[in-house]
C-alpha cells in the first residue's frame, strides 16, 4: 500500500510529507498547544495559535515566526487535481484582518489579478510581521485600508471581484 501523501503549504513555502514521515519526528508537548519537535537531530518549538474547525487551516508560530497553514490530504489533492478547489474560491468576495494590527505595507492595486498564495498586505500584530496572502484567484475590487491605518479583527481590508 502507497504512502498516505500531505502537502502542506505555509505562508509562500510548499511541503510534501507521508505518515512515515510523521511517525519519525518526535513530537513532545511543553504545554498547552506547544510542542517540542524532534526530526533528524533538529529540535524545534512550535506553538498552535489557531485552528479551524477541520483542523486544516491553521496558524502556528515556529521558533517566533508566525505561518499561516492550509494542510491537504489525498482526497483534498485529488480534488484539486480535478478542478473542484475552484469551486469554493469563486465564493471569495472579500479579505478580513485575521487579528486586531496595523497596516504596514498594501501590497496590490485595483485592478490587479492576484493568484493564490499571492501577498496582499502586511500587518504587524503583537509586534510581530504578518503576511496577509489570498487563498485562491482572483481581482482586486476595491481596497479599503492603507498604509499605517489601525483594523480590527475581521475588519474588511480588501473585496474582491
Amino acid at each position: 500500500m502507497p504512502a498516505k501523501t500531505f502537502k502542506a503549504m505555509a505562508n509562500e513555502f510548499e511541503f510534501l510529507f507521508t505518515q512515515e514521515d510523521i511517525d519519525k519526528a518526535d513530537v513532545i508537548s511543553t504545554g498547552k498547544a506547544e510542542f517540542n519537535i524532534i526530526r533528524n537531530g533538529r529540535s524545534v518549538n512550535v506553538k498552535l495559535v489557531e485552528a479551524d474547525e477541520t483542523g486544516k487551516k491553521l496558524k502556528v508560530e515556529v521558533e517566533g515566526e508566525f505561518y499561516s497553514m492550509v494542510i491537504k490530504d489525498e482526497l483534498d489533492l485529488t480534488l484539486d487535481s480535478m478542478g473542484f478547489n475552484n469551486v469554493t474560491a469563486r465564493h471569495i468576495r472579500e479579505i478580513k484582518a485575521p487579528m486586531p494590527g496595523l497596516v504596514l505595507e498594501v501590497s496590490v492595486e485595483v485592478g490587479q489579478e492576484v493568484l493564490e498564495g499571492d501577498r496582499i498586505l502586511i500587518l504587524e500584530a503583537m509586534k510581530m510581521e504578518n503576511s496577509i496572502c489570498i487563498h485562491a484567484n482572483a481581482k482586486i475590487k476595491k481596497i479599503l485600508v492603507a498604509k499605517g491605518q489601525p483594523v480590527d479583527k475581521n475588519q474588511v481590508l480588501v473585496e474582491l471581484e
